[in-house]
């Protein structure tokens, strides 16, 4: 947005042309868009450091905020502005809104400016061209209430390169992720609106570490909105008004919009007229969903890697000048937890272009006049004003080394590669050839084209996963051996597939061609791929994928599981760029010489001579590419298989790679060099097949060694059989691969290959002279855009579909702004670069058909209380509580006006629970003509009954045998006043509900109602003895198998009655223990109920910072680990006993901590080491059970009457939660869709349920241990740490709250929460019980 020149403000157009130019744009902002700042221009520097503040800033004209009126102003460093002095950052930084206190928080963190790590800056504006840019936009955001709206004064606070407050380290230098944004605060007399403005590349961090918390690996996002603060002097909470909530949100900030410009967001903030609550301009943005990042023409720094999408920026290896290209190591952090993250940062050496233009009346808001470095600047907008900005060749903090503009001038802007200084003109940089001048491959050997069509396949098994052909096609087979006879893929067409009913398994850019035999998908104009999947031609494409392998190196065995790959393709020029991380050091250097790996990439997108079609134009998205390579001379052979498994929703090629077999070593620090090549690929229906030699060297210094291999591939793919075959593609085509590079670096771990293709007809080794800048890539096309070769070496430049520009420079076309997206009714249109995808609005899903968004029935899914009935509405449902119950539906209770009884009341509710839930048994009480309890009740059959007082409790009576059924004789209710036992039973039996469970206890009385003096928990072993009143005997408690010799006063009684089956309670005697740092803290339950009145601190540790808890029923000990000490300790709960560290080396961030107390064994997590490890409870037997394929393991589970284990990862970049045998066993996925920050886990004994709480989505879900029967238990936590669950609740610990949040498990309500007098973050959380469940 260029400034406005010093004129008087112009009449204000009408609104709709303000939406339009808006609307115009499709990119991010760019920083030098965002409102002129600097000390030159007036601006206060904020002193720099932790948690400063300004001054008061006297405003020449009071602005309003909510209803009220300021004078001063105060700014923060902490991303926030307020109308008085902050407090102490911890009493608002890491809580949650609202504030205490009026705020304006346009990236609330704990923001650190020490050292010259950014700068913040402030001021008052009265410059016309401030006022008129903030009237515009004003203007466009609320067409209807701002359309005249003319400021007069304006608060700018600008937050320049920014970063996150960070602990000090000598071994950890600090972060290069640094964040730029700008609050602006227009105002006139009556309104005030406020302006934020997130630049690309401007949040290149989300959130912070609490202080206290920081060893945690654990990100609070940052809080965006406003807040009125305290009201009066009652402390009433104010309105607020909350823009974020998770870390998606905050990311969305510089890609969406509220008005229509990405980046900027608008809001109407104080009137004189009535204003409830913020305002937010409505024109467009969504910062609760996903959306794709736009290119980005900056490198973040080495720790942002992980959150950003791959750009040919970041993946360029090679650099004109070799010796230039620095490949930074990564952080500790980024090795420890197995990041697989890809930063590669150049130094440029080109020179800086003169800047100069003319201004622009009006914000110029289309993205295509924003290349890196603009063509023109505006007149009245000095470069010198913006301190540290990338233009001219000024430094740039937060890039690696300088970035300047190009040498060269003219109309275009420079190319990335240009800027970054790694151009890949295979003429300049290459790897020298060799001497004999680069032979093309021996071609001995391969197979020829075969007749009829038929499909000569190389000796490699088809995989069992073959993309399927579709129902009424079958696969008859396919098994080949060379020299042997051959089967050809056939089809059985009896049951013919029109496009009528299939034409959803195109592409959404493919039309459904009908044949004789079926049905065919062909990709659109300026498309291309199979039909089934279809890519904008010209556009770049990437790859996402996961390598596995069982090599031997040599002789020395290497093993290697799921680590990244990714692929990023120029789409225009052929070049195709790989790295894969994480692969074993000898391995990693043995693979250097196998570029075929990566040249896969290159032959599916190779650059297309006119007639000629690269592989995808075959395959598509599906396929299975088999490699059989023989090194010489050692004869050693490796088998390589990758799967495409398809385009996820960011159209990104998804693959699989498997590598088995030996390769020979090559010792560290060789450099391997792959002279270019040309490969022959032979045609036919459903397969591609090759088979080619090819040279490489190793050199070390002096030394200089030739090498060979052979390669066999043989790629399979589904063709679709019912066209006929297109005359003009022939059978046999060349891949040359121009440019050939492959590098390993150990301190990254990054095993990289580039090629450089183009396919087109088989020719000699002499290329023809004059080739068409289009086929060698050297146009200056954009690199979103098509080359079309003219005659000679004239070539014109198209924008691939999706994209608009001239060709040289190309922008996304936003189709769901311009209305040009297919998205049907009740959905959503997302836009994404070069393309969209729809959504089902809420309450709405897909149908079979992946198009069409059709109801969801939630009555369906017993979404409303028992006693209420479900209505279904398009989109939605809503509850209505039976006659007889008030409520909201969704929690409904007896209606005491109805004038029911008791009895008639529980009838109704059991009636009713069992209409909505038909499979279920619930008690329904017999009622006599009265509404009374009748005094015999039977559950179902004879042989389960039981004697009930006036409230249904179970009493004691005589019993009957009749027909081999227990009957009780009941008569009148005992009038002999209930003893202490018997109303603990009575009490106890109410709550249960059915036959109590074999661990849960229930008082044992004798018929006059006194304690026996033998009391067990139900069947099990676990007994003691007790006195008349019911206290444990010290020292009698039994071990299993053993039963205490306890002195009977009277005998028991030998038929006990039944209780009520219809509730489920929780025992006595039960408690929490929670960590909350330093401290154990202690939270006694009465039934469920928080017993906050009797909390009190368990354990005081010093120095320690306690996350991970857990306890032992069977000898009453707690253990934990401690992130501070790195260690594991126990305690036990006897009074005066003393803790003991139990694993005190090996650990460097232990977290996660679950008990098995059946096998005397437990098991952490270690998010520092990325390894799950088990121990027996002493210590000893230590093992690591995990160490691959983790990233950031939290929180751990045990089930130990099933033998699993369970744990989350959460990976920003693939969180999941996984399972596998108490043995390490049998490990797999059990969750890893629809997951964010999995923290908290919990396996509930009784319920059989897994549940977790997510800090990403806010919920609150549980699944069966099969990972089947997934639900939401409550969608709207706020920052869960960890959680455990107890009878029919769940109590998790909060960090938001900084408490223990309660929520029942049927209803998803929340019941209660405890704030502990003490503010800090709570971790870890575990109950304890009486007695050892056994959760049958």
């Amino acid at each position: 947005i260029r400034p406005l020149e010093a004129l008087p403000l112009p009449l204000p157009p009408p609104p709709l042309l303000l939406l339009l130019l808006l609307l115009s744009r499709a990119g991010a902002l760019h920083p030098d868009e965002l409102f002129p700042y600097g000390q030159s221009r007036g601006d206060q520097l904020l002193q720099e450091g932790d948690d400063e503040s300004s001054a008061p800033v006297k405003l020449a004209s009071p602005l309003r905020f909510y209803e009220a009126q300021f004078s001063y102003l105060y700014v923060g460093t902490n991303g926030i502005i307020s109308t008085q002095d902050f407090p102490r950052e911890t009493q608002y930084v890491d809580d949650d809104f609202p504030t205490d206190f009026p705020a304006i928080a346009p990236f609330l963190a704990d923001i650190d400016t020490s050292q010259g790590r950014g700068q913040v800056l402030y001021r008052e504006d009265t410059s016309l061209a401030v006022l008129g840019l903030a009237a515009r936009y004003v203007r466009a955001g609320f067409p209807r209430t701002a359309a005249r709206f003319t400021p007069t004064h304006a608060f700018l606070a600008t937050w320049e390169q920014v970063g996150a407050y960070e602990e000090a380290s000598s071994r950890v230098p600090p972060s290069e992720e640094l964040n730029t944004f700008q609050a602006v605060l227009a105002s006139d007399e009556s309104d005030t609106y406020a302006l934020l403005l997130y630049p690309a590349n401007g949040l290149q961090f989300f959130g912070t570490r609490p202080k206290e918390s920081y060893n945690v690996q654990l990100e609070l996002p940052a809080r965006v909105g406003f807040c009125r603060g305290e009201v009066d002097d009652s402390k009433r909470e104010g309105p607020y008004f909350s823009l974020t909530s998770t870390e998606q949100s905050v990311k969305n900030l510089y890609q969406q919009s509220n008005l229509g410009v990405p980046g900027v967001w608008a809001f109407h903030i104080g009137s004189t007229s009535p204003l409830d609550n913020i305002r937010p301009a409505t024109v467009g943005g969504d910062l609760t969903k996903a959306h794709p990042s736009p290119p980005l023409e900056q490198s973040f720094g080495p720790t942002a890697a992980a959150e950003r999408d791959y750009t040919e920026d970041n993946l360029d290896y090679y650099d004109e000048n070799e010796g230039e290209v620095e490949y930074p190591p990564g952080e500790p952090e980024d090795a420890w937890n197995g990041h697989s993250s890809i930063d590669v940062s150049f130094q440029s050496k080109a020179e800086p272009r003169p800047l100069g233009g003319p201004a622009s009346p009006l914000p110029q808001l289309t993205a295509s006049d924003r290349p890196l470095y603009p063509e023109a600047e505006s007149a009245t907008l000095d470069p010198q004003t913006k301190e540290g900005r990338a233009l001219g060749g000024v430094d740039t903090p937060g890039l690696n080394g300088r970035v300047k503009a190009s040498r060269q001038q003219g109309t275009r802007g420079p190319a990335p590669s240009e800027i970054e200084g790694d151009s890949l003109d295979p003429t300049r940089g290459a790897p020298p050839p060799y001497a004999d001048g680069g032979a093309p491959p021996s071609e001995e050997g391969a197979p020829s084209a075969h007749p009829e069509g038929k499909a000569v396949l190389l000796n490699y098994p088809v995989p069992a996963h073959t993309p399927p052909l579709g129902r009424g096609r079958q696969v008859l087979g396919v098994e080949d051996v060379i020299g042997s006879s051959t089967e050809v893929f056939t089809y059985n067409a009896a049951n013919k597939e029109t496009c009528e009913h299939h034409h959803g398994q195109c592409s959404q850019h493919a039309f459904c061609t009908d044949y004789a035999t079926g049905f065919c998908c062909h990709c659109q104009s300026r498309f291309y791929g199979n039909g089934k999947h279809c890519l904008p031609e010209g556009a770049p494409h990437r790859v996402n994928g996961k390598v596995s392998g069982h090599l031997r190196v040599g002789h020395t065995p290497v093993h290697f599981t799921n680590v990244d790959l990714h692929a990023y393709i120029v789409g225009n020029d052929g070049r195709a760029y790989t790295a894969i991380s994480h692969i074993p050091q000898p391995a990693a250097q043995a693979l250097l010489p196998l570029t075929p790996i990566g040249g896969l990439f290159g032959w599916l997108f190779a650059l297309q001579k006119p007639g000629w079609e690269n592989g995808f134009s075959f395959t598509g998205a599906t396929f299975t590419h088999e490699m059989e390579v023989t090194f010489y001379p050692g004869e050693e052979r490796v088998r390589i298989t990758q799967t495409a498994e398809g385009l996820d929703p960011e159209n990104y090629l998804s693959i699989k790679t498997n590598i088995q077999g030996q390769v020979p070593y090559i010792p560290a620090n060789f450099t391997v060099h792959v002279a270019p090549y040309k490969e022959i690929y032979h045609y036919s229906d459903s397969a591609v097949t090759s088979t080619s030699s090819r040279d490489y060297s190793l050199t070390l210094g002096t030394i200089n060694q030739t090498r060979s291999y052979r390669v066999y591939q043989n790629i399979t793919y589904e063709a679709c059989r019912h066209s006929p075959r297109h005359p003009a593609v022939p059978t046999t085509q060349q891949l040359n691969v121009d440019w050939v590079f492959a590098l390993y670096t150990d301190e990254e771990r990054l095993l990289r290959f580039a090629v450089t293709n183009q396919v087109g007809p088989v020719e000699g080794d002499s290329d023809p002279i004059g080739v068409n800048p289009c086929y060698d890539g050297s146009h200056t096309c954009d690199m979103r855009a098509q080359c079309h070769p003219g005659a000679g070496v004239d070539y014109t430049c198209e924008c691939a579909s999706g994209y608009q520009g001239d060709g040289r420079g190309c922008v996304d076309v936003n189709e769901c702004a311009a209305g040009s997206h297919r998205c049907g009714p009740n959905s959503v249109c997302i836009n994404l670069l070069g393309s969209y995808r729809c959504e089902c609005r809420s309450g709405y899903e897909f149908a079979d058909d992946r198009h069409t968004c059709v109801d969801v029935d939630e009555c369906s899914e017993n979404r409303c209380h028992p006693s209420a009935t479900c209505y279904n509405t398009p989109g939605s449902f809503s509850c209505q509580c039976h006659p007889g119950y008030r409520g909201d539906g969704f929690q409904c209770t007896p209606d005491p006006s109805s004038g029911l009884t008791p009895c008639e009341e529980r009838q109704r509710q059991a009636q009713a629970q069992h209409a909505a839930s038909p499979g279920s048994r619930p008690h329904v009480p017999q009622c006599d003509e009265r509404g009374g309890f009748l005094p015999l009740q039977c559950h179902g059959s004879p042989g389960f009954c039981w004697c009930g007082d006036l409230q249904l409790h179970a009493v004691f009576c005589p019993w009957l045998t009749i027909k081999g059924f227990f009957v009780p004789i009941c008569s009148e209710p005992t009038q002999r006043p209930r003893t202490v036992c018997e109303r603990w039973r009575e009490n106890l039996l109410e709550h249960y509900g059915g036959t109590p469970r074999d661990d849960q206890y229930v008082p044992q009385c004798d018929d006059l109602g006194h304690f026996i003096p033998l009391q067990c928990h139900g069947k099990s072993d676990f007994c003691w003895c007790v006195d008349k009143d019911g206290r444990e005997v010290q020292g009698t408690r039994s071990q299993p198998g053993t039963t205490p010799a306890c002195i009977p006063t009277v005998a028991p009684p030998t038929v006990r009655p039944v209780p009520r089956p219809d509730v489920t309670p929780p025992s006595v005697g039960t408690f929490l223990l929670y960590a909350q740092g330093q401290q154990i803290g202690h939270l006694p339950l009465n039934g469920t109920r928080l017993q906050k009145d009797m909390a009190k601190t368990l354990l005081s540790l010093h120095g320690s910072i306690v996350v991970g808890i857990d306890y032992d029923c069977r000898e009453r000990m707690v253990y934990w680990t401690d992130v501070a000490g790195r260690t594991i300790s126990r305690a036990s709960l006897e009074p005066g006993a003393e803790p003991e560290t139990i694993v005190n080396s090996g650990l460097i961030s232990p977290e996660g901590l679950a008990i098995d107390h059946f096998r005397r064994t437990m098991y952490w997590t270690d998010s520092g080491l990325d390894k799950i490890e088990r121990a027996r409870l002493d210590g000893s037997e230590r093992k690591a059970l995990f160490h691959t394929d983790l990233v950031n393991p939290r929180a751990i589970a045990v089930d130990p009457i099933r033998g699993n284990l369970y744990w989350t990862d959460w990976n920003r970049e693939a969180p999941k939660i996984e399972t596998s045998s108490l043995e390490g066993e049998n490990r797999r996925i059990l969750v890893n869709k629809d997951i964010g920050l999995p923290n908290g886990l919990t396996f509930d004994p009784f319920s059989k349920l897994l549940c977790w709480a997510d800090a990403g989505t806010k919920k609150l879900e549980c699944t069966l241990p099969d990972g089947t029967g997934r639900r939401v238990i409550q969608n709207h936590l706020n920052y869960p740490f960890s959680i455990v669950s107890y009878a029919d609740h769940f109590y998790h610990t909060d960090w938001r709250r900084d408490g223990v949040i309660s929520v029942n498990r049927d209803s998803g309500q929340f019941t209660d929460e405890y704030l502990p007098e003490q503010r800090s973050h709570l971790y870890g959380i575990t109950a304890v019980y009486p007695y050892c469940p056994t959760g049958k």
